[in-house]
């Protein structure tokens, strides 16, 4: 399964004949693969990766966020598709939030901040009562053990404490656990969270909706949120469940590429592709001037009709068929000119008002798990920016998502605040399918980054015969904003050449230039399988912590 004809920096992919997992952090993804040595599912080792994942990557992942899963293989019909993200809370009106004295916008941090229900334990729950072996508590182990007694701080969990120390020291019970002595701990520190080892505890002995939707857990939260101003109460966790959805595709170079539908971006990221499509990709070289100049034309244009969108279904009639037709591609594929930035692009489809330019963030956690019976799954979870909402749930240990300060207070907004609607969703898991198989399970952390990265995976990949540790590591670029950048500019790894750099500012790109393996480019994971030896071929992304375990 090598590819000798892509770049690489020593580390080669990992190639395994009976199962694969790949996360950002080691400890997540040896979790992952013990569920699989016991003779968990993918779907086991997606729960118990995540789960070590909630502990050990705090800043990005966590029982209080989101998480959308696909599901292929045998027995599932196709691509199963569930979205387990929460709607706003029923008493979360514009004026709710008027009151409270927010005109302009909801606040990002804070309890004002925490105002949707944590979907990803009801997920856990959905997913495990269709695809799971193992016993449910048999699960949280390692993230029990990792919580109560300690971890090591990785680099990146390292330099996110030392960013957001001033926020942490905001809320006294965040900050008496990740501010120890009120200042952020260095690499290789030792992270104990006590309380989250007993509500994780808690959770695997009752399950998820007796901990923790129906349960102790959730009127902790409220009882200690709700004062202080989050709208959410009892009630929203109680009503709360995931759901099983439709999931959307499209087809590039012979495959079926399948994406969460809206509220998440996942159609943008199939837009990318059609709009690649009818370029000869191969011809212009992984690298060139010519390749990062068109993927950038192409978000462009996708994250047009993204933006005039993007929203719940449920509250606005999205064409989503027309905007995935290959004849519409066909006609926004004339905006692109080989030769000159787009200054601006106007939708190819008026909703009647756009998106106000606010960042999307997403501080994600992106895996993957495959098993021997061929069941394959792409995972992501989020607590949207890094840290979420900065505020904890009580003596809860957990912190809670700021997903729902994206919401818009405009009354005229198509992602205006609605009770029970859940708002724009950067994060999308992606899977690749030949003939009706799932031969790619792949995504990335990175907020708007999500479907450029995506696109930059699929074609090295299929255009240009990389394996799937070359094509995570390829030289990264990111058109837009992620992470605190405010502006709409080019940012491109610095491994990518002065001259292909030069050209691009030629063109008319706004170029900046960030480190080799830049954290803030995305965290990417991806698994392929080849159907034909029997083999799993995982990759992950030496920008984080991760690694990909099989056996």
């Amino acid at each position: 399964m090598s590819h000798p004809n892509g770049p690489r920096t020593g580390r080669p992919p990992v190639v395994a004949p009976r199962g694969m997992v790949s996360t950002p952090h080691y400890l997540a993804s040896a979790s992952g693969l013990q569920a699989l040595r016991s003779g968990g599912s993918a779907v086991d080792a997606a729960i118990a990766a995540n789960a070590t994942l909630c502990v050990v990557y705090p800043h990005m992942a966590g029982l209080g966020g989101d998480g959308f899963w696909l599901i292929a293989g045998p027995g599932t019909g196709g691509v199963q598709a569930l979205d387990a993200s929460g709607p706003a809370a029923r008493k979360a009106t514009r004026q709710y939030y008027r009151k409270h004295g927010c005109t302009d916008q909801i606040p990002a941090r804070g309890p004002l901040a925490a105002l949707t229900t944590p979907g990803v334990v009801d997920g856990w729950r959905a997913a495990h009562e269709r695809h799971g072996r193992l016993p449910w508590d048999s699960l949280f182990a390692d993230a029990i053990e990792y919580a109560r007694n300690g971890i090591a701080i990785t680099r990146s969990l390292a330099d996110w404490l030392a960013a957001d120390e001033s926020i942490l020291r905001q809320f006294p019970d965040t900050a008496r656990i990740y501010l120890p002595k009120g200042k952020a701990q260095r690499e290789g520190a030792r992270l104990v969270q006590t309380e989250l080892a007993n509500t994780f505890e808690q959770l695997a002995a009752s399950g998820a909706r007796a901990a923790f939707y129906e349960g102790p857990i959730a009127q902790r939260i409220c009882k200690a949120l709700a004062p202080a101003g989050s709208p959410l109460g009892p009630d929203d966790f109680a009503d709360y469940h995931a759901r099983w959805v439709k999931p959307i595709s499209t087809t590039y170079r012979g495959y079926d590429v399948v994406q969460m539908p809206p509220s998440t971006q996942g159609f943008a990221a199939l837009q990318i592709l059609n709009l690649l499509e009818g370029f000869d990709v191969a011809a212009w070289g992984d690298g060139t001037a010519d390749y990062y100049h068109h993927m950038v034309e192409a978000v462009k244009v996708a994250f047009a009709d993204r933006d005039e969108w993007l929203t719940d279904p449920a509250f606005v009639n999205i064409p989503l068929e027309q905007l995935l037709s290959k004849d519409y591609a066909a006609a926004r594929r004339k905006l692109i000119n080989p030769k000159q930035a787009l200054a601006g692009v106007e939708p190819g489809l008026r909703y009647g008002t756009t998106f106000d330019h606010r960042r999307p963030d997403g501080d994600t956690v992106y895996f993957c798990a495959s098993d021997a019976s061929g069941l394959v799954v792409s995972k992501i979870q989020s607590i949207y920016h890094d840290f979420g909402a900065a505020v904890m749930g009580g003596d809860t240990g957990i912190i809670m998502q700021n997903r729902g300060s994206f919401f818009s207070l405009d009354d005229n907004h198509p992602n205006r605040l609605e009770p029970g609607k859940r708002t724009f969703h950067t994060i999308i898991p992606a899977m690749m399918l030949k003939d009706g198989e799932p031969v790619l399970a792949y995504g990335t952390m990175g907020g708007e980054g999500q479907p450029q990265t995506q696109a930059a995976m699929l074609t090295r990949l299929i255009d240009f015969g990389y394996d799937a540790q070359q094509a995570i590591e390829a030289p990264r670029w990111l058109m837009g904003r992620t992470w605190g950048m405010e502006s709409r500019d080019l940012w491109l790894e610095s491994r990518i050449s002065d001259e292909t750099a030069r050209e691009l500012r030629l063109r008319g790109q706004p170029v900046k230039i960030v480190g080799q393996w830049d954290g803030t480019l995305g965290h990417a994971q991806a698994i392929r399988i080849d159907r034909k030896n029997g083999l799993f071929e995982g990759g992950a992304d030496p920008r984080g912590d991760g690694a990909a375990m099989g056996y």
